[in-house]
């Protein structure tokens, strides 16, 4: 794999291109400097069309070194000699698949992807949390209804209450 420089790049200058490993094909894809992390994976996800898994980020590592992660919004660089932009998998990272992410492109949707677990028109378990959660609300509800009939009946018994005391002997 090429350290991320072109041949024209001498060493004091910046690389001309970034070059990112992608796992799932086996090639390096290259970006000109400051380019989008999203923007690049969305590019590499479209190459590689129907194949599995999808690439989710980009990060930047190197050897006994902890991986840099680039996010949505984040500019791509090279951080010199040894640092390596690879692409990283939803299957190496557990709860990031395609399903769990927000769909950033409708047309990922629509081409066909049916394995998923979630499809469009399916419906979501509810829980016993859920339930639980329910029915406290329908509680309160109950009570809310329960003190505004009580509160209803003091006030228009409130006249006669008044008058009770007001007519009795002290």
């Amino acid at each position: 794999m090429a350290d991320n420089t072109s041949p024209e790049a001498s060493p004091s200058q910046p690389p001309l291109f970034l070059e990112v490993f992608c796992e799932v094909s086996g090639k390096e894809y290259r970006f000109t400097n400051g380019t989008k992390a999203k923007f690049a994976v969305s590019v590499i996800n479209r190459k590689l069309g129907s194949l599995k898994p999808r690439v989710v980020f980009i990060e930047a590592a190197k050897e006994g070194e902890e991986p840099i992660s680039f996010g949505d919004d984040a500019s791509l660089v090279s951080y010199g000699h040894g640092w390596k932009l690879k692409t990283v998998i939803d299957s190496d990272f557990p709860g990031t698949e395609r399903y769990n992410l927000p769909q950033q492109f409708p047309s990922l949707i629509s081409m066909g992807s049916t394995d998923s677990k979630y499809t469009k028109h399916s419906k979501p378990e509810i829980g016993e949390q859920s339930l639980k959660y329910i029915g406290r609300i329908f509680f309160a509800f109950v009570l809310m209804f329960i003190l505004g009939g009580l509160f209803t009946v003091a006030l228009e018994n409130l006249p006669r209450l008044i008058l009770l005391f007001k007519s009795s002997p002290m």
